[in-house]
């Protein structure tokens, strides 16, 4: 089985910055393209960031870009995303997913593997 881990989430102000990590277990994470998804109370959950699996390719919400950014590191298993100049409306549960593909998607029913969210509150 696929297990993806999520960690790095917690309090911060508006401006800061968080860095979270999803750590995958499982062969096929070096084939997979992988992603990072939003889910704020009341809504539903949102496409934040993708990237493809050697890195070639990257795409991102509009709501996140220049702010935010997705990379990966294959020999670790592990996707990572930098979120600066936090905005409380980021506040949201944030999800690693990955997906049995290479190329990169912004659907969530494109994704195979989920994690159990980290918890990201940004303060006013």
């Amino acid at each position: 089985q696929v297990q993806l881990v999520e960690s790095g989430g917690g309090l911060v102000q508006a401006g800061g910055s968080l860095r979270l990590s999803c750590a995958a277990s499982g062969r096929t994470f070096s084939s997979s393209a992988m992603g990072w998804f939003r889910q704020a109370p009341g809504k539903e959950r949102e496409f934040v960031a993708t990237i493809s699996r050697t890195s070639t390719n990257t795409y991102y919400a509009d709501f996140v870009k220049g702010r935010f950014t997705i990379s990966r590191d294959n020999a670790k298993n592990t996707v990572y995303l930098q979120m600066n100049s936090l905005k409380p409306e980021d506040t949201a549960v944030y999800y690693c997913a990955g997906r049995a593909s290479r190329s990169t998607s912004v659907n969530r029913d494109d994704y195979d593997y989920w994690g159990q969210g980290t918890q990201v509150t940004v303060s006013s």
